[in-house]
């Protein structure tokens, strides 16, 4: 950051971090790879996957282990959707482990749209997933940002969305 805040990154933190998304039907696997490399640029695939032609559709799950997260809180933080990240980042966590998605046509352009349970957006998702010892505490400090100062929160404190995803303090 260029405020002299140092971001976390996951790896060096004793997160464990795994970056996959599901190809299926005409969808592109190198144009998918891009696009999870606009946001997370150490995801790699080391195979040689053939794109979709006629009678032979893609349908395939790219899938890393270990990926930093530094490009992706940093996307946030430039984005200042750190509030969301914080609600979004918490909303499936279970005992030091949770999951969320971000749209895949968003991350085409190094933008970070999270995508709500039990949706199905048009292009598709990457699914991250992270665990480790203290993960709650973790989440926090990689969505902190000065106006936390004055305004307190905390996962699943009462300003958490709704799980529709509405604000719950703004209506």
């Amino acid at each position: 950051m260029t405020d002299g805040t140092t971001l976390l990154n996951g790896i060096d933190e004793g997160i464990k971090v795994v970056v996959s998304s599901t190809v299926t039907g005409a969808e592109s696997p190198n144009l998918v790879i891009k696009g999870i490399q606009n946001l997370f640029p150490d995801f790699s695939n080391h195979q040689t996957i053939a794109e979709p032609s006629f009678g032979r559709p893609s349908n395939i799950i790219l899938s890393q282990d270990d990926v930093s997260l530094n490009h992706f809180l940093v996307a946030i933080h430039k984005q200042a959707i750190l509030d969301t990240a914080l609600d979004v980042m918490s909303l499936n966590l279970v005992d030091g482990y949770t999951y969320f998605e971000i749209l895949r046509q968003a991350s085409v352009n190094g933008k970070v749209a999270f995508n709500l349970d039990g949706q199905k957006p048009l292009g598709g998702v990457i699914k991250v997933e992270l665990s480790g010892e203290d993960l709650p505490a973790w989440i926090e400090a990689a969505t902190w940002h000065r106006g936390r100062d004055a305004l307190p929160r905390k996962i699943n404190d009462e300003r958490t969305m709704n799980p529709d995803g509405e604000a719950s303090t703004w209506h």
